[in-house]
């Protein structure tokens, strides 16, 4: 079954960078899990209450340059959180990256999935690159951001310390 962008989702990727939202569009159609965009480009204020509340980790959020989106699995309806259904929607927007060319992050695992060949294996992986420093991981698997060495001037911080 393929899926469409609902108006909504379509209005929070205003202000997103026209990249990621080509990807965001060509994964939709390719899901096997239909997903809305919870959140692109942010306010500093809204950053700020993020940060307060340990949704993120920093103040450099890509969000706040329209770098990064957060799509929220839906089923029957309602946005559901359960891990099982990021992974498709991973998959999906790997598949539409590469058929795109362009760099995606995804915050489950911190690492352009381009360049990984099993996205489970590349969340295992991240995890235990931060156990063996010591550091809790940052699980963020409805994140999705372009890669930073493609835009330089926008570091990405997400997950740091």
């Amino acid at each position: 079954m393929a899926y469409k962008l609902g108006p909504r989702s379509r209005q929070r990727l205003e202000g997103v960078h026209p990249d990621l939202v080509c990807v965001v569009e060509r994964a939709i159609q390719i899901t096997p899990v239909d997903f809305t965009v919870l959140e692109g480009v942010r306010t500093v204020e809204r950053q700020k209450t993020l940060l307060a509340k340990g949704a993120s980790k920093t103040m450099n959020s890509r969000h706040l340059t329209g770098h990064a989106v957060d799509l929220g699995a839906c089923l029957d309806g309602s946005v559901r959180w359960d891990w099982p259904l990021y992974y498709p929607i991973a998959d999906a927007m790997k598949q539409a990256a590469e058929e795109l060319g362009i760099r995606v992050y995804w915050g489950a695992c911190w690492s352009c999935i381009n360049d990984e060949d099993n996205l489970s294996d590349a969340v295992i992986a991240y995890i235990e690159r931060k156990k063996a420093v010591g550091k809790k991981p940052f699980m963020d698997g409805p994140h999705f951001e372009l890669s930073s060495s493609d835009f330089p001037d926008n570091e990405c911080l997400e997950e740091a310390s």
